[in-house]
């Protein structure tokens, strides 16, 4: 079976290596390099935290447990770890968060200010709020392009074919629905009894190309690196006005979501944010921390972040377009190892799996 997957990020990677890996002829597509997406600007912190339905959070402890598989046979690695993570907000959603995670039995420890919680984390400032804190100590972090490069290492040992600098290559079907393969941007073809469309923000237009309408909540985001410095936090803090997490090399990852609005598109189709952004996320990340010198911005990405228009997870054959199938999530770096084994075994055999019954992309036009 001839398979095309379109996306180099790591859903597509995860996907494409699964299939290889089962046998199938695999060609793996993406239009400038990998991880040049989502992927290559995530904070990719591995969780199941927070009030969300049973199948939801049944998908992302498997998504979890897939990674913690790979730390233990194959690790330690430097760019997957399991620290725990640190969270606090106003403390009604901190409560509330308790509630849901104990629940579903998720390892979630209530603490009744920052200051408690600082034995766990001796990085953290005991001053930074007033609000109680849940530590969740099965939580992890990942470095997307290092697994990608190492998912690309095994797709490339079991035949299948990596394909960079494509553009912008597109799906196609005949009058009947039935996909025929892609078509690059030269106008050339190429035959395909199958074709996995992964590729992040783009996935929505992808579809369109061939007449199915997926909605579309995708957003932007920015990620943004600290230089090296010494005695840096070991676990991934989710704050109100900062995210963090360690990162390969003695440094920090930091993000969050109150500067979206002021992210800019180029001319040239790149992002930017202003020098006030950086500088008042790290001021943030200063002061919840206790370190020995302040932070300093070694660079950032911004772009588009992947997002159903519903929040959740789209995944499975495309309704009306046989042979056509979608994966198109926001939480790709937690889902991206369970996606890959539980879609590629549907791609190949047909039968669909009960973990993906609530994402399938026909919820939209019921």
């Amino acid at each position: 079976m001839k398979i095309a997957v379109i996306g180099g990020g790591v859903i597509g990677v995860s996907c494409a290596t699964h299939l290889a890996q089962a046998g199938a002829a695999v060609t793996l597509f993406t239009d400038t390099d990998w991880a040049s997406g989502a992927s290559g600007r995530s904070l990719s912190w591995l969780n199941a935290s927070g009030p969300w339905p049973d199948t939801y959070y049944q998908l992302r402890m498997a998504g979890i447990a897939r990674y913690q598989q790979l730390h233990h046979q194959q690790g330690p690695f430097d760019w997957l770890k399991f620290p725990g993570g640190i969270f606090w907000s106003d403390p009604k959603e901190v409560t509330e968060w308790h509630q849901a995670e104990t629940a579903h039995g998720y390892a979630s420890e209530f603490y009744p200010s920052v200051d408690a919680v600082s034995a766990i984390e001796p990085r953290v400032n005991p001053q930074a709020s007033d609000s109680p804190v849940l530590f969740n100590p099965g939580e992890g972090w990942v470095h997307l392009p290092d697994l990608i490069t190492r998912l690309l290492a095994t797709l490339t040992a079991c035949g299948g074919i990596s394909r960079t600098g494509c553009g912008k290559v597109r799906p196609v079907s005949g009058d009947d629905g039935q996909i025929t393969g892609i078509r690059l941007p030269d106008g050339s073809h190429e035959n395909f009894d199958k074709v996995l469309i992964a590729c992040g923000a783009d996935t929505p237009a992808l579809l369109a190309s061939l007449g199915y309408r997926l909605p579309d909540g995708s957003v932007l985001s920015m990620l943004a690196l600290s230089e090296p410095a010494d005695s840096l936090p070991e676990r991934v803090f989710n704050t109100p006005r900062v995210a963090l997490r360690p990162h390969p090399g003695q440094a920090l990852a930091i993000d969050h979501s109150w500067y979206v609005d002021d992210i800019q598109r180029q001319a040239d189709d790149s992002y930017q944010v202003s020098e006030a952004i950086t500088t008042q996320l790290f001021a943030e990340a200063d002061r919840i921390l206790s370190l020995p010198a302040p932070l300093t911005l070694s660079g950032y990405k911004a772009g588009p972040k992947p997002v159903p228009a519903d929040g959740f997870p789209v995944v499975g054959a495309v309704p009306g377009y046989e042979g056509c199938f979608v994966a198109f999530t926001h939480s790709g770096a937690t889902l991206a190892l369970i996606i890959g084994e539980l879609l590629s075994g549907e791609i190949l055999c047909g039968t669909r799996h009960p973990m993906l019954a609530d994402f399938r992309p026909e919820r939209f036009h019921q």
